[in-house]
């Protein structure tokens, strides 16, 4: 059996004395170059890491409220478009809105306008009542990676059922 020393890849020294003695245990296999190089890798992309991921989670948080608002919007609407009057359409409206945002789990103060100007319309005409609903949500548990406060505003629309007596 031949031996293959010293391998290809790898270059050895050499003794002095005898020109084909075996190799020491010194080898040049670049290990001792790259030491602390993963260190230093880490170093540098781990902050980088972090903030893609606290930018993640803000996205994810601003997509749910968004959906949140959105639905507290149709449902202030709703609610607003079975009232009989202006004045009750804003208090069921405003109401609705909020508890639908606090199903969510969502603390933002939420702003409910509430258009109920075609409540003036005579029975039997169609009509609207239009609910908007703004929060605006701190990302406060994220704010390292720099996402501000964020105002999201949802509108929804509802008609009136026009043989429904009201009140202008």
């Amino acid at each position: 059996m031949t031996s293959q020393w010293p391998h290809p890849h790898r270059k050895a020294y050499k003794s002095r004395i005898g020109g084909n003695a075996q190799p020491s245990v010194v080898m040049l296999s670049g290990h001792h170059r790259d030491r602390g190089s993963t260190t230093l890798e880490l170093a540098i992309f781990a902050p980088a890491l972090i903030v893609a991921l606290l930018l993640a989670i803000a996205a994810g948080r601003i997509a749910t409220t968004h959906a949140a608002v959105e639905a507290a919007a149709r449902d202030a609407a709703r609610q607003a478009s079975i009232a009989r009057d202006p004045a009750t359409a804003r208090g069921n409206a405003t109401a609705s809105a909020r508890a639908a945002l606090a199903r969510q789990g969502l603390t933002c103060p939420a702003h409910v306008h509430v258009d109920t100007f075609q409540f003036a319309r005579p029975v039997g005409q169609p009509g609207t009542v239009t609910a908007e609903v703004t929060c605006t949500i701190r990302l406060g548990d994220v704010a390292a990676s720099g996402v501000p406060p964020t105002t999201i505003t949802a509108r929804f629309s509802s008609p009136i059922d026009p043989f429904r007596g009201r009140q202008p």
